[in-house]
């Protein structure tokens, strides 16, 4: 928890921001202590003073980086923090800017962050003991509240994709939602198998022929009293809780991360919590349709052709593309809201990994005016975003002999074609967030942890806030 204290009282461990050396020379510090911070800084922007009560850290953003630069720097600066504290068991840290550049809050989120653990299953949990945050001197408490209400949402986005399918069906996904607009303030709509059916939600069902497990199909609605917007915003997440492809089979080291595959859901659920716990006056619904893709008996296969909600024939060519049919119901039944702007994310390609590498999001979509201020607001929080385009000729690759279209097309290409695809279930303003790539991390990265990263949740709550002017 981030909260705000008046004044530093020099004792106990604190984080120092400083912008040059002679703020350095100025904190009081031994000449010696000081001649080494000065040396130290200069060559790494980071340094840290053990002086045996307390631990004293200081970070000096790098004047010649972009100011969204440098915050991301301070931000992994917070996670070197994190860790040499609860390495330590210590408990609290102050932050003291002294830059004028309001860093403190960076600092504050890259801290909490880093703090994250998914340690349920594991029966000797290593222990979190740095559990104060505390930003001295003139902050604003509402920003503060904010940055408390992102890091709750983003930990609610970690926790569901990090759970295992032994745990999180999609039944469970839908409980976990419900739970979680219960405790943060949204209301919740969760369709049920038979009521799916009664829609005739051909993709959501086909997907799920192969599961004994039920599809489901969550809605969630943050609907404030003073909601600068009468249309809603609709965030739209694949909620594929595991993917082994169907009977077009993953290779199984393919399978290894596939638990990640409910990443775009669960960033849904996270950003709208945060929005709620926040009170960020814009109305935003969110959609979440939810299964697993297996193989079965009764699994759908190559060449058969489905219905899906709006009436669209599609004749599958692959079993593996998957996550597309079920975000196109979706994206359908995203009409009846007369939406403002629709915004999905999945992880839809790992083309997208290969188009723009693994820690950037492939964004497509029809609102160039949306898509700017989206990768503005990712360059802002370091989710960043690049822009493919959507391309008529692209869509050549989905026409079907027997069929309205096909699933996909060739492998080249292949985030286009998928976008094409869901391009097709739209008739409003839309963008498409492809998270292949950043979703999910095998090995530890900065404050984004190992696992899952909750990514796009900071990049919507920072696109919301800025509506309101508040971001």
């Amino acid at each position: 928890m981030v909260t705000k204290i008046e004044k530093y009282d020099n004792c106990g461990n604190v984080a120092y921001i400083v912008a040059d050396e002679e703020k350095v020379k100025s904190l009081g510090f031994s000449e010696k202590e000081t001649e080494y911070l000065c040396k130290t800084l200069a060559k790494k922007n980071y340094a840290a003073l053990n002086q045996y009560d307390r631990f004293c850290f200081f970070v000096m953003p790098d004047a010649d980086k972009s100011v969204d630069e440098q915050r991301e720097k301070v931000r992994m600066n917070g996670c070197t923090i994190s860790d040499a504290l609860n390495a330590q068991k210590c408990n609290s840290v102050s932050i003291v800017d002294n830059t004028g550049k309001d860093f403190a809050y960076d600092l504050a989120e890259g801290i909490e962050l880093a703090n994250y653990r998914f340690d349920k299953y594991l029966t000797k949990k290593k222990e979190v003991s740095l559990t104060e945050v505390k930003i001295c001197g003139d902050v604003c408490e509402k920003a503060i509240a904010r940055l408390n209400s992102l890091v709750k949402g983003v930990f609610v986005a970690r926790d569901i994709i990090n759970e295992p399918l032994s745990y999180m069906t999609a039944k469970k996904l839908a409980e976990t939602i419900e739970e979680v607009g219960k405790s943060c303030g949204f209301k919740t709509e969760i369709l049920d198998k038979m009521q799916i059916e009664s829609l005739k939600m051909g993709g959501l069902l086909a997907v799920n022929r192969g599961s004994v497990e039920p599809p489901t199909f969550s809605i969630l609605k943050w609907e404030p009293a003073d909601a600068i917007n009468e249309r809603p915003y609709v965030l739209v997440g694949k909620g594929l809780v595991f993917d082994t492809g169907g009977y077009d089979l993953k290779p199984s080291s393919s399978m290894d991360t596939m638990k990640s595959d409910k990443s775009g859901g669960a960033a849904v659920v996270g950003t709208i919590a945060a929005l709620a716990l926040a009170k960020v006056p814009v109305k935003v619904y969110g959609l979440v349709p939810a299964t697993e893709n297996r193989i079965g008996a009764t699994a759908y296969v190559p060449e058969d052709i489905i219905t899906m909600y709006d009436g669209t024939t599609v004749e599958i060519a692959n079993t593996d593309a998957e996550g597309r049919l079920i975000l196109a119901d979706a994206l359908s039944y995203a009409k009846k809201y007369n939406p403002e702007l629709v915004i999905d994310m999945a992880t839809l390609t790992g083309a997208a990994i290969v188009a723009v590498g693994d820690k950037n999001t492939a964004v497509l979509g029809n609102s160039p005016d949306d898509i700017a201020k989206l990768k503005e607001c990712g360059f802002n929080v370091w989710e960043r975003l690049i822009e493919l385009p959507l391309w008529e000729d692209f869509a050549e690759q989905l026409e079907s002999p027997i069929a309205d279209m096909k699933n996909c097309g060739k492998r080249s290409g292949g985030t286009i074609t998928a976008a094409m695809f869901l391009k097709h279930f739209t008739d409003y303003k839309w963008v498409h967030l492809d998270i292949a790539g950043p979703a999910f991390t095998e090995k530890k990265d900065s404050y984004r942890g190992n696992g899952g990263t909750s990514v796009p949740t900071r990049l919507l709550f920072k696109f919301f806030n800025k509506l309101t002017k508040k971001g």
